[in-house]
């Protein structure tokens, strides 16, 4: 009744109840789980407040975790929002006023030299998926020191309830290497490492040890990096994908997603994505990490790499990305147009700094927002996107709801309703000109649960960025595959279970194509997926105790 992972509340059977010695430790009434369910809905939903709404749910999950996650999957378009954005940026901003019982591993400069014994204190030893922070660029709200820990709790709970990879696997790591951010270390309560951050050899050195670690208790996990400032987010990606299996969902996640908007959008307006050209505001990890993987995508439809180059244009907080700059981050160097490119798109050298004029110039049929900026799409951005393009594609992807570049009523009012929306946070349909129209979230929960389910399964030794591309073409035939509403991008996240296990299948399938995974036939993949996936139910206790896994926690050779 105290270990959430057997705690069934008042589910528990009479016959349990004599069986375990528990009996009188409960009221007398029995329920079922659906009943639960529908009691657990009452409850939260009668809190008003959000942060409180989130409160409420990880104390479920601290009490009874197979009645947290069937509650979620049965309601996931409800409750995702709560669990995770936009909610889970107030809970990182408020986590030391709202912190009740630590879940996962919090790794500190003091535990140097000793994190190797910090990862043998989790008790659970086969670990399969490990989501870690630290905490620097946690969604748009940037240094949120240990709160930043909220984020890779919430990653692995939609892992779960996505995919349904058992919670035993799951562990959530913090690298709480100090905080830049004052109010934190001024505020009495903070619970994280009071100093300043690591830089530099230091810093290296910490995650270099973490790393080591996880691959010496830990052998068999894949590792997803989650929320780290640009400049580190590229480079711990490609120095550590070749040493364990592991990605960065803001990186390669991002990217997947926003391809796979981008290609439901072209075909609900029956147009190539070879002829398509591209405008990315803000230059950091996602809108890089989109940017190489459309350039994949459109590589992959025939086009030469000179090509590609004329097609695609970002822009950071100092204006267009052009080698005329002089100095520029070793990330954005490689998108960075060159003079004869700009003369080639009918540009001056130097380029205009505004944006609807460098809008104007480029003519762009898709637009993506990932600055952290609210308001970055002025009316006269998306005027002048409109102005050239009769059904533009605009994406202010920016979380939390508050930090997006524009609201989808702006996209639209300024396009005269014929803007294509998909947005990083959920907004409510928007009626325009008596039409309705339901915005798709473009939300990474679409793809890294199938990812990460894909690669445990086969077993993948590297996760690369082809089966990201696989990834999105896969949610993109899923969306085209369930009639759309009124533009709609994306598929009710209600869907998410379904999505994941297809994503997955491409993902084990691409593995397998690559030489990184297990050389299994497609029958033998689909069926290792579906028995591998957990779904939330209680199990029978029969020998005095409830089972801690259920048998699909089994090693994956079983399959």
């Amino acid at each position: 009744m105290r270990d959430p992972a057997q705690n069934k509340d008042a589910a528990f059977s009479l016959a349990e109840r004599r069986r375990l010695g528990i009996e009188g430790m409960l009221p007398p009434a029995v329920l079922t789980i659906q009943q639960q369910v529908a009691m657990e809905l009452e409850h939260i939903f009668s809190k008003k407040e959000p942060l409180e709404q989130y409160i409420g749910l990880t104390a479920l999950l601290d009490r009874n975790e197979t009645l947290f996650y069937r509650l979620l999957v049965e309601n996931l378009e409800r409750l995702t929002p709560i669990v995770y954005t936009p909610t889970v940026g107030l809970a990182c901003q408020q986590y030391s006023h709202i912190f009740r019982r630590p879940r996962g591993l919090f790794l500190c400069p003091n535990d140097r030299g000793q994190i190797d014994e910090r990862l043998k204190n989790f008790l659970q030893r086969d670990v399969r998926l490990i989501v870690v922070t630290d905490n620097e660029r946690i969604l748009g709200l940037g240094d949120q020191g240990a709160g930043g820990m909220a984020i890779p709790v919430g990653k692995l709970i939609l892992y779960t309830a996505g995919a349904g990879i058992h919670p035993s696997f799951c562990l959530p790591v913090s690298l709480d290497v100090g905080t830049d951010n004052s109010a934190l270390l001024e505020d009495p309560y903070y619970v994280g490492y009071r100093g300043r951050r690591l830089r530099g050899a230091a810093y290296d050195e910490f995650v270099e040890e973490f790393v080591m670690a996880v691959k010496h208790i830990f052998p068999s996990a894949l590792l997803q990096w989650e929320d780290f400032k640009k400049a580190n987010a590229f480079r711990l990606l490609e120095r550590y994908a070749g040493r364990l299996p592991s990605f960065n969902d803001d990186i390669q996640g991002t990217s997947a997603v926003a391809l796979a908007g981008i290609l439901s959008g072209l075909d609900l307006i029956g147009r190539p994505l070879r002829d398509q050209r591209f405008l990315m505001i803000g230059s950091g990890a996602a809108g890089v990490g989109i940017g190489r993987l459309v350039r994949s995508a459109l590589m992959a439809e025939g086009l030469s790499a000179a090509q590609v180059r004329l097609q695609q244009a970002f822009v950071d907080s100092a204006g267009l990305v052009w080698e005329g700059r002089g100095e520029l981050d070793a990330h954005k160097r490689e998108f960075a147009l060159r003079g004869e490119e700009l003369a080639a798109l009918g540009l001056p050298v130097p380029p205009p700094a505004e944006l609807p004029r460098l809008i104007g110039g480029l003519r762009p049929t898709v637009m993506i927002g990932t600055t952290g900026q609210p308001g970055d799409f002025t009316p006269a951005v998306i005027r002048a996107m409109a102005k050239d393009c009769d059904r533009p594609m605009i994406f202010p992807l920016s979380n939390p709801t508050s930090k997006a570049e524009c609201t989808p009523s702006e996209a639209l009012l300024h396009s005269d309703g014929r803007a294509l929306v998909a947005t990083g946070s959920p907004f409510d349909p928007v009626v325009f000109n008596g039409v309705r129209h339901v915005i798709g979230q473009c939300n990474n929960v679409f793809v890294f649960p199938g990812v990460g389910l894909g690669v445990l399964i086969s077993e993948a030794s590297r996760v690369t960025d082809s089966m990201f591309l696989a990834a999105a073409r896969a949610l993109a035939g899923f969306t085209r595959s369930r009639a759309t509403e009124n533009g709609c991008l994306y598929p009710n996240i209600q869907h998410l279970r379904e999505v994941s296990k297809l994503i997955a299948l491409k993902v084990a399938q691409t593995a397998r194509d690559e030489g990184y995974g297990r050389s299994l036939e497609d029958a033998p993949l689909q069926a290792a997926i579906e028995e591998f996936a957990w779904w939330p139910d209680y199990d029978t206790c029969t020998q005095g105790a409830a089972p801690r896994s259920p048998r699909h926690a089994e090693p994956l050779e079983s399959f």
